[in-house]
């Protein structure tokens, strides 16, 4: 018979948002369970040697382990049990309790738990769903993989790349790549601007001479057991390759940076209403999702800039679970206008009226003088102005919604206006 042990919380994912998460619950008094498929804690971290992390946080420029190892050394303080090696092979929602079933090094467990936290995380985008054509052959990477392949296997991908997509993990592998000797031909943006932080596209670009080409982009590959060559094209206004634009560059990599996905394969297993703009759950102000007892944090929840914010997410998301409300919620709407690309959360508790609020959001494109109004029924509740707005930069806004913003059953609407730059 398979084992069966039970905790308060259990919380999927070991990365920045799980560690958040489970120390969080634990604060609370909640007994609970950690569990990570990998052997190590950490996450992503754990190959991110750069530094920039903990600026908002801890005020500090860390790297990506040292930034963990802030969480993961609170852990044998705590009441937090652990479990790595340890793959989800099942969940489901019974009652009041949630069953998960574990592969584990000492064989299949079963674990019940009262509330669960997804903190899965997101994964890359590949050449095949960006419609790259060509021969499969080896040389073909996500900006990820690279990294994992420089920094923790110690072995150099490539000699000479291009990269693919302006992301922030596609340009910080251009300066690491560069720093280890290899030729980076240039970093090819299909947008008309770049995608990743302004600070990035400067430290490690600008500083180091490596070209940013936008609106063009990778259309095929050329090699048979190793990528020789790529070809490059022009792009129009709607991103479509334009015909007789094509160049020929050779390379022996091809590095792809063309975007993150939250990753909610479990989530979906119990039927959690998904957000089609984020990629992620419908949350509330804690992070709890339309299912009872399920929560969601950190880039399982919508792809996010800094770590900061994803530890402020997972934190969220641990003390609710630990928590988990005694009356039933009485949700309402958040709705946004064009301007912007979404809100998170997407439902607010009218039960939690009074209490401060923390919304994530990004603007859908490059906006000056710009300003955020919250309205409800035609009323103002709140505006803010921004200098400036990027899609790839998210924005935070703390606030204070009284019983009467709450009443009735139209949403919130988020209003953005500003100063658009030409495309």
């Amino acid at each position: 018979m398979v084992p069966m042990t039970r905790y308060d919380v259990a919380v999927i994912g070991a990365g920045p948002a799980g560690l958040a998460a489970a120390l969080a619950a634990d604060k609370e008094g909640a007994s609970v369970l950690l569990i990570e498929r990998e052997a190590r804690l950490g996450g992503i971290l754990k190959q991110c040697i750069h530094d920039g992390f903990g600026l908002v946080r801890f005020g500090e420029k860390l790297s990506g382990p040292e930034y963990a190892e802030r969480f993961i050394s609170q852990l044998p303080g705590s009441g937090v049990a652990v479990s790595t090696l340890s793959f989800v092979s099942g969940i489901e929602r019974v009652g009041e309790s949630c069953y998960i079933t574990l592969i584990t090094r000492e064989g299949i467990k079963r674990v019940q738990t009262h509330s669960l936290v997804l903190a899965t995380g997101c994964r890359e985008r590949t050449s095949r769903q960006i419609g790259v054509h060509g021969h499969h052959c080896a040389g073909v990477f996500t900006a990820g993989s690279a990294q994992y392949y420089t920094n923790i296997l110690g072995k150099l991908p490539t000699r000479r790349c291009v990269i693919l997509g302006s992301g922030d993990i596609g340009l910080i592998m251009a300066r690491r790549l560069t720093l280890e000797g290899a030729e980076v031909v240039g970093v090819y943006e299909a947008k008309p601007t770049p995608s990743g932080l302004t600070r990035n596209i400067s430290q490690c670009l600008n500083d180091f001479d490596i070209p940013l080409h936008t609106s063009k982009t990778v259309t095929r590959v050329f090699g048979d057991q190793r990528l020789a060559a790529v070809e490059i094209s022009d792009v129009d206004e709607r991103m479509r390759p334009i015909p007789g634009t094509e160049t020929i560059v050779e390379c022996d990599a091809l590095i792809l940076s063309v975007g993150l996905i939250p990753e909610n394969e479990l989530a979906e297993t119990l039927h959690v209403p998904i957000d089609p703009k984020t990629k992620g759950a419908i949350v509330d102000e804690n992070n709890h999702s339309l299912i009872d007892g399920v929560f969601a944090c950190g880039n399982a929840l919508h792809v996010n800039d800094l770590v900061d914010y994803v530890s402020e997410s997972g934190e969220t998301a641990g003390r609710a679970a630990a928590k988990r409300p005694v009356t039933e919620r009485d949700l309402a709407g958040i709705a946004c206008n064009s301007s912007l690309l979404y809100v998170v959360p997407q439902r607010v508790d009218k039960n939690a009226a009074n209490a401060e609020r923390t919304f994530y959001f990004r603007s859908s494109c490059d906006m000056d003088d710009a300003t955020l109004t919250v309205l409800k029924d035609g009323q103002t509740l709140h505006t803010k102005y921004y200098a400036h707005l990027r899609p790839p930069e998210m924005e935070h806004l703390r606030l204070t919604l009284t019983i009467d913003a709450l009443d009735g059953s139209s949403p919130l609407l988020f209003h953005l206006e500003g100063t658009k730059h030409a495309q």
